[in-house]
């Protein structure tokens, strides 16, 4: 949660939340999308990279081994991913969300929307974490 966090506060992502990650290297989807900026909430272009569970992006699409994420969102901790047209009121937009926030994104297309939001779907059940032993209910022990 933390590095969501430090990505909606736009604070350089920890090492942590992406080192053993190449996302230089065959990405399971990348492309541009547009963010919406942390604070002034303007709209900008950037390269985002899904890879093993880690939504990043960066400013422009040479990303190298040296390259640095401006953001990074561990999909695992998302609840849901979709369509954001008639939130934001703009076409091809979609939400990640958490349970405690919710980023924006807008495609170039519908056909590229659809299949972000495809991917980073797979993603979230792929890199959910199960349910923690404090969420369990014993129902067994309330009798």
């Amino acid at each position: 949660m933390e590095s969501f966090l430090r990505s909606w506060t736009g604070q350089d992502p920890n090492p942590d939340d992406y080192r053993n990650i190449q996302f230089w290297s065959n990405p399971e989807r990348s492309g541009w999308l547009m963010k919406q900026g942390d604070y002034l909430k303007n709209w900008r272009r950037r390269w985002f990279v899904l890879k093993q569970g880690k939504l990043l992006w960066f400013k422009d699409n040479r990303v190298l081994s040296s390259s640095i994420p401006r953001g990074v969102i561990p999909v695992g901790n998302c609840l849901t991913v979709k369509g954001a047209e008639d939130v934001l009121n703009k076409p091809f937009a979609f939400e990640l969300s958490t349970s405690q926030d919710t980023m924006y994104f807008i495609a170039d297309s519908e056909k590229e929307k659809e299949e972000w939001i495809n991917s980073i779907g797979r993603s979230i059940v792929q890199h959910s974490r199960s349910v923690t032993d404090s969420e369990v209910v014993d129902y067994d022990s309330k009798r």
